[in-house]
């Protein structure tokens, strides 16, 4: 599904050049659950935009479901990312002017999905993820669960192909945090692919392989044997 070959981000301004990412080579088969982990500015973070196309490398090429993209504009990146990927981030990026049920229909209203569509899809995902009874509230009436329940519910409502996911569990009590593992868990024997940063190795214990980054390079790569490529 995915491959990156010397993958690299430079940051640069008028007095200093950064390397966020230095040479990363990488290759992830469909429905896997990748772990990414490191230090605080090792590059996880940069290395997901990239993933999951919000940016651009400096060198290298990304091939995505057999496309290489790292030279797509950002008009066609955003094309293949909406088409494709779910995103899921620690402060759950939903919009507070909006009902749960709106926040959730957001991604289908971009892919103009008809309004009868739209509401089927949204309704569906919402009872799925058992937060059907707060559709009409806003995020701020809602507990840091419920949000993070309703961010995995916009993530997957178009049913993409790849979940990135951001620190998920981030801003969650080990409660709440443990349920949101359960559903990226389910989701992806379901068939999804997922790639998560993350900071706890408790969480990591979730996915099939763990990626160690440290100063923009891959360390290690540690596979677990419930799952085989």
């Amino acid at each position: 599904m995915i491959r990156t070959e010397n993958l690299k981000k430079i940051y640069t301004t008028e007095e200093i050049e950064t390397s966020a990412l230095d040479g990363v080579n990488l290759e992830i088969v469909e429905k896997e659950f990748v772990a990414i982990m490191g230090p605080s500015g090792c590059g996880k973070s940069t290395l997901l935009n990239l993933l999951g196309m919000i940016d651009n490398p400096s060198e290298g090429e990304y091939y995505f479901l057999g496309e290489e993209i790292s030279k797509y504009s950002e008009r066609q990146r955003a094309g293949v990312r909406k088409r494709n990927i779910g995103f899921v981030f620690q402060s759950f990026n939903l919009i507070d002017e909006l009902t749960v049920f709106e926040n959730v229909e957001l991604p289908l209203l971009y892919l103009g999905v008809s309004s009868s569509e739209r509401k089927k899809m949204v309704e569906e995902v919402l009872e799925r993820m058992q937060i059907m009874h707060r559709r009409d509230h806003f995020p701020q009436q809602l507990s840091g669960g419920q949000q993070q329940r309703v961010a995995v519910s916009r993530a997957v409502v178009a049913k993409p192909v790849l979940i990135l996911a951001d620190e998920p569990t981030g801003n969650l009590d080990s409660v709440n945090g443990e349920e949101v593992m359960n559903i990226l868990t389910q989701l992806n024997e379901g068939g999804t692919t997922i790639i998560m940063v993350t900071h706890s190795p408790h969480d990591s214990e979730f996915a099939h392989r763990i990626i160690h980054l440290f100063d923009g390079h891959v360390v290690t790569e540690n596979y677990k044997e419930k799952f085989h490529v």
